[in-house]
């Protein structure tokens, strides 16, 4: 039965997109193995343990993580069913909950950032502060960050909601409850820059299939402002939707490869399909160690094809591609089945992006590479004016 369950997930499939072919390289041998050692364990187990053996789907659950484990790949992994669909309903764009995305700081402590007119905020959630409680339970220091994210969301119905209990900036506690509600999750901000209304500034914090409507909308009012120069902050962008990341690419170059995907099968190039809306302006990347996967493509395009330069730290070295697949209960896992380089053939995993201005991070928390980015486009601007 478990060699069942091992074997559902590269039957149910769920791609990112529609892109990639459907790889079945195992033998015929290997697709017919049966697990003999295991059920002989557990035979031996329903014989002579002392104790109450954890449930089935727990049992099971643990067998999947050993298989998986033993692959000793860090980006093929297992997720049980609430936090799947978690996963799939936030690449959607859209989800039950309350609006606020938490980050785990250097000190461990969960940081809640509230979305502009959610429920977080209206509540009296403010960006920086720390979460204590859920429901009255203080977090475990071991929780890991999935796992509360899923404590904040939840089916929309009546009086379905949490309670929290975070500190403020001044060291005053604030215990709130808020009723869950659809939350369409922002992954594109913008602004013109305070500094310099010649600068615009697009934050792309997640890649989502709204991403790329999100991005023309970005422009076009941008655009308006009569803007000179684009400053695209993808620090702490973790990734999302490949097919929506080539699309956000293009937006930027005119046409050509985007990156290039290796399998077992050979090598292909992605390219970008029209001229892009966002190619005549200056243009500054800003990149950390908490960029990665389909970020790291945009930006390694964006670099290797000399359209701009790269400001901030390297980048977190992510260059596989992970199809997901669903399991018949709704959990799923996530297999390594490629991996991307960039137009220049550099390998992204494990190594990264090199920035081409790198930055330290400040102490103190001052946004440091914002500030070399304004500086760089101004210099920009300067020498324009010399010629």
């Amino acid at each position: 039965m478990f060699a069942v369950v091992f074997c559902a997930g590269f039957f149910l499939r769920s791609f990112f997109d529609g892109e990639f072919p459907t790889v079945f390289a195992a033998s015929t041998t290997e697709q017919t193995q049966s697990y003999n050692l295991l059920d002989e364990v557990q035979s031996l187990i329903d014989r002579h343990y002392l104790r109450e053996q954890p449930d089935y789907t727990t049992r099971q659950y643990a067998a999947i993580r050993g298989l998986l484990g033993a692959l000793g790949d860090r980006n093929t992994f297992f997720i049980e069913p609430p936090v799947a669909q978690s996963e799939s309903d936030v690449l959607a764009g859209t989800y039950g909950g309350i609006g606020v995305t938490v980050q785990r700081n250097e000190a461990g402590a969960f940081v809640l950032y509230p979305f502009l007119d959610g429920p977080a905020t209206r509540a009296g959630i403010e960006e920086g502060d720390i979460l204590l409680e859920v429901n009255g339970q203080p977090l475990d220091p071991a929780v890991q960050q999935d796992a509360v994210d899923q404590m904040l969301r939840g089916e929309v119905r009546e009086e379905s909601g949490v309670e929290l209990t975070v500190a403020k900036a001044d060291g005053e506690e604030l215990t709130v409850f808020m009723l869950f509600e659809v939350i369409n999750v922002p992954s594109v901000m913008w602004r013109v820059v305070a500094e310099d209304a010649r600068i615009g500034y697009i934050q792309i914090m997640r890649f989502t299939n709204r991403t790329p409507d999100e991005l023309d909308t970005a422009i076009t009012e941008l655009r308006q402002s009569d803007i000179q120069a684009v400053i695209l902050d993808m620090r702490y962008n973790g990734g999302g939707l490949l097919q929506e990341s080539l699309e956000v690419a293009g937006r930027f170059l005119n046409g050509g490869v985007v990156f290039y995907e290796r399998t077992r099968e050979g090598e292909r190039a992605f390219e970008a399909e029209e001229v892009g809306s966002m190619t005549d302006l200056p243009l500054v990347v800003l990149v950390n160690g908490g960029t990665a996967s389909a970020a790291e493509l945009v930006a390694g395009a964006i670099q290797d094809r000399e359209r701009g330069i790269l400001i901030g730290q390297t980048t977190y070295g992510k260059g596989t591609i992970q199809q997901i697949f669903t399991l018949s209960d709704t959990s799923s896992i996530h297999v390594t089945s490629s991996e991307w380089l960039t137009p220049d053939h550099s390998v992204l995993d494990g190594v990264g992006l090199q920035p081409d201005i790198a930055m330290i991070p400040d102490e103190a928390g001052r946004d440091i590479e914002m500030g070399e980015a304004i500086r760089y486009l101004q210099e920009q601007f300067n020498a324009q004016d010399e010629s």
